[in-house]
């Protein structure tokens, strides 16, 4: 997959099949679109291309900078990817390029720049300045400028009830059971490992810190969490702590994964860590001891759980 950081960038003396949306989560909704856009660009021999902004539209638009998204830009990348699209565009969302007529955006941005063939969208789509333009106008501008548009019906897009809003939902509110479910795959947190306090290591259970350095990436609820990494080329499963450390009277957020089979050295290593199921609240326990206890119950839990996986 090629990956261009904005509309200019993109250079192709292939017609192209094209969607546009920002893609949050890549969930089941989404997926059910980039089929039929890579469906078609094999019974036409274009090449497909995906259009996609960042920052987030709400974040410009609505001054609305705490929006939490469920994907980092690399992580969205990686699963479009695997979805064996031909490019991705990426392209920096700004007031200009809100102010863009929708004839504007329909002549030098599809036609111009992407070279299109045909473009495949929601029956909702609004695009041009102040959203003015619906899927009918885009039809007319196809019309005049020589593409095809492919709508899809209320009727498909409703027939898979997600949307990235019910899924940020789910992970602000611990249910990770249902936001997997939606995404069609285990939610991810991407990050680099930093050493912390090293307190796990002195009551027997060493843990991996992950920093994440993307703000805007939405944090599951506080609590413990079973997951599963790749590391050194095996599979590897644990359990992780979001929140404060009560215990110990912490004072800022962290993510911390104890491995249950694993005991390399992983400072400085950039891992993904899929959440799979959801334990319990984090708590404050009056002594060490009883958090140790704590924690070996949650291991076991987490242990009988996996073994009904594997």
């Amino acid at each position: 997959m090629k990956v261009f950081s904005s509309i200019s960038e993109f250079n192709s003396t292939k017609k192209t099949i094209v969607t546009i949306g920002t893609f949050d989560g890549v969930h089941i909704g989404h997926q059910k679109i980039i089929e039929k856009l890579i469906q078609g660009t094999n019974n036409a021999a274009c090449e497909s291309l995906i259009l996609t902004f960042f920052p987030h539209p709400r974040m410009v638009l609505n001054g609305s900078s705490s929006i939490q998204l469920l994907n980092t830009i690399t992580e969205k990348s990686s699963l479009l990817e695997k979805m064996g699209i031909d490019n991705l565009v990426i392209h920096p969302f700004d007031k200009e390029f809100s102010n863009l007529s929708a004839e504007e955006f329909a002549k030098t941005i599809l036609i111009d720049a992407f070279n299109i063939h045909k473009i495949i969208i929601g029956y909702d789509h609004r695009f041009g300045k102040n959203r003015a333009a619906n899927i009918d106008d885009l039809i007319g501008f196809g019309k005049k400028y020589g593409f095809e548009v492919e709508e899809i019906s209320a009727q498909e897009i409703d027939s898979v009830s997600v949307s990235s809003t019910k899924i940020r939902a789910a992970i602000s509110n611990g249910n990770i059971a249902v936001a997997n479910e939606f995404l069609g795959y285990d939610y991810t947190l991407s990050g680099k490992i930093i050493k912390g306090k090293q307190l796990g290591r002195t009551i027997g259970f060493p843990t991996a810190n992950i920093e994440i350095e993307e703000n805007y990436k939405l944090i599951p609820m506080n609590g413990v969490y079973i997951v599963k990494s790749h590391l050194q080329e095996k599979t590897v499963f644990g359990i992780m702590n979001i929140g404060l450390n009560p215990t110990v009277n912490g004072e800022n957020l962290s993510i911390e994964v104890h491995f249950l089979d694993f005991d390399g050295d992983l400072y400085d290593t950039e891992i993904g860590v899929s959440v799979i199921q959801r334990i319990r609240d984090e708590k404050k326990f009056t002594s060490i001891d009883l958090l140790k206890s704590q924690i070996q119950e949650d291991k076991n839990y987490a242990i009988s759980y996996i073994e009904k996986l594997v």
